[in-house]
């Protein structure tokens, strides 16, 4: 279990995907404390002083410029956890849910929501129990923040809806009390302040970012495998071609070609060749693959500064005794993020399902049709790659923009959204496909490579081969080819081809 302590620092990327892998331990430091109680302090003074502020003693979106009496505002903050909590689909998954709860404990640690410290306590010991909320996956638009999402995991405080414990799903109340804990009674501003925010659409998103970095680190090394079993050249990799362009991350995923096909028998076996030029998929690694980490690079920076930011509305500036509302809740940040990952992740699997494509051909290829011996009795990888085919097409569709579909809701005052959540959501099945095109080059390049033997490639590259090798055996006559495939493809998810590619902040 991890320990995380919520204070005036930054939680960075590692820290959060340690809370992804595994359950975490969360508390909150004296700084983070000390801004909660003053942001609440001034909360109180406004609530007893009777002053207008909207989601204090107001209505909510349309119903803004009714006011509530004060005897009321506890059942105003308890009516909106359950009418909001309008979530429909399939459940997050647990591991999500963990995220999603940590990234709200962050946002209100910042001390700008007005909450009470008993709500971030109660949150907490969520969290420390690996107590997950039920949070049904579809249902935000990502404008008012995951209204729907956040609201289900809200209703779980209450004693409302289900909590997944120790492995069984309870009625919250049930779980409440075997965790010791009533059910939260709501002040003023806190339900709004748990209901507002972007956690559901960021830790989505995350998930989709680590997700799609060991996709991209296994695709090097699949690429790079490629160009040995296809007998290709290391010259497109030479340092001063992209010196000359001056793209970063061209000019690093160059680097990492030149370190892992360094000492290969086989490319030496073929130096002085008549052969020209590879196929794009081969030469324009580095440029296509560049592209990819810097945007990777981007979403990264992105959604670290999301994952630390307060996103609710109205925020609580004690400081300067003033309560301002803005739209810190819209999350087309998070959206355009994952937008532009979804690009990447797209043409990751695009690239290297024409390497597939290439070593299956054996004119382009000189290697057996489909990489089997006696092609024609055996199949071989032929329909492996119409599946690596189907999953790059599948992946273009969902690399359409999802933020550029906004939808009016709440009788038009909420007359713009980021569809984040489906941005964000969506990025799992995209790096499920990826890394499954990518398990299918893999398998396709070690069939390659060893149809060269007695050479053997760098020892990098033979490292790699190995670890598939140990999970599938070389294809030398037709089988049942599903579950070399799902090995494959689990290998990549594991991250253990990303030990081989030095990538900063990957790991």
């Amino acid at each position: 279990m991890s320990d995380l302590t919520l204070d005036s620092q930054r939680v960075s990327l590692a820290l959060l995907r340690a809370v992804l892998r595994r359950p975490v331990r969360v508390a909150l430091g004296p700084q983070a404390l000390q801004q909660v109680d003053a942001s609440r302090a001034l909360i109180a003074r406004i609530v007893n002083q009777d002053g207008a502020v909207y989601g204090v003693n107001t209505g909510f979106g349309l119903l803004a410029q009714t006011r509530i009496a004060r005897e009321r505002l506890v059942e105003l903050q308890r009516n909106l956890v359950l009418s909001h909590a309008a979530g429909t689909g399939p459940m997050l998954d647990d591991a999500v849910v963990r995220l999603v709860m940590v990234l709200k404990l962050i946002s209100l640690a910042r001390g700008f929501s007005g909450v009470r410290p008993d709500v971030l306590q109660a949150l907490m010991t969520l969290v420390n129990s690996d107590a997950l909320p039920c949070i049904p996956s579809r249902g935000s638009v990502g404008a008012s923040g995951d209204l729907a999402p956040l609201a289900h995991m809200t209703a779980a405080l209450l004693g409302e809806g289900h909590i997944r414990l120790k492995g069984q799903t309870l009625p919250a109340a049930q779980a409440l009390a075997q965790l010791g804990m009533a059910p939260l009674i709501l002040a003023p501003k806190e339900g709004l302040a748990l209901l507002n925010g972007t956690q559901v659409s960021t830790a989505l998103a995350l998930k989709g970012l680590f997700a799609a970095e060991q996709v991209f680190a296994a695709a090097i090394v699949a690429g790079a495998m490629s160009v040995d079993a296809l007998k290709g050249s290391d010259a497109p990799f030479d340092a001063r071609i992209h010196a000359a362009r001056g793209q970063p991350g061209q000019m690093q995923v160059a680097g990492l070609y030149r370190e892992l096909l360094a000492g290969s028998a086989i490319r030496e076996s073929h130096r002085d060749c008549d052969k020209v030029q590879d196929p794009y998929s081969l030469r324009c690694q580095p440029q296509v693959m560049g592209a990819c980490l810097d945007s990777i690079g981007h979403v990264s920076r992105v959604l670290e500064i999301e994952a630390n930011a307060a996103t609710d509305n109205p925020l609580v500036f004690a400081a300067d005794d003033a309560v301002v509302s803005g739209g810190n809740f819209h999350a087309e940040p998070v959206g355009f993020a994952a937008d532009c990952l979804a690009v990447a992740v797209a043409e990751i699997g695009a690239m290297s399902e024409r390497r597939t494509a290439v070593m299956v051909d054996p004119k382009m290829s000189n290697l057996p049709a489909f990489l089997v011996p006696d092609s024609g009795l055996n199949s071989g990888f032929m329909i492996a790659q119409v599946t690596a085919a189907a999953l790059v097409s599948e992946n273009k569709s969902l690399a359409h923009p999802a933020s550029v579909d906004s939808i009016p809701t709440c009788a038009n005052q909420e007359d713009h959204v980021s569809m984040a959540t489906y941005a964000a959501r969506r990025l799992t099945d995209m790096t499920r496909n990826a890394a499954t095109v990518v398990g299918i080059e893999l398998l396709c390049a070690g069939q390659g490579i060893e149809f060269h033997r007695p050479l053997r490639s760098s020892p990098p590259l033979e490292s790699a081969l190995a670890l598939l090798r140990h999970r599938v055996s070389n294809y030398d006559h037709d089988r049942l080819i599903h579950p070399d495939i799902e090995a494959a493809t689990a290998l990549i998810e594991a991250g253990d081809l990303a030990t081989l590619v030095n990538l900063p902040g990957a790991a």
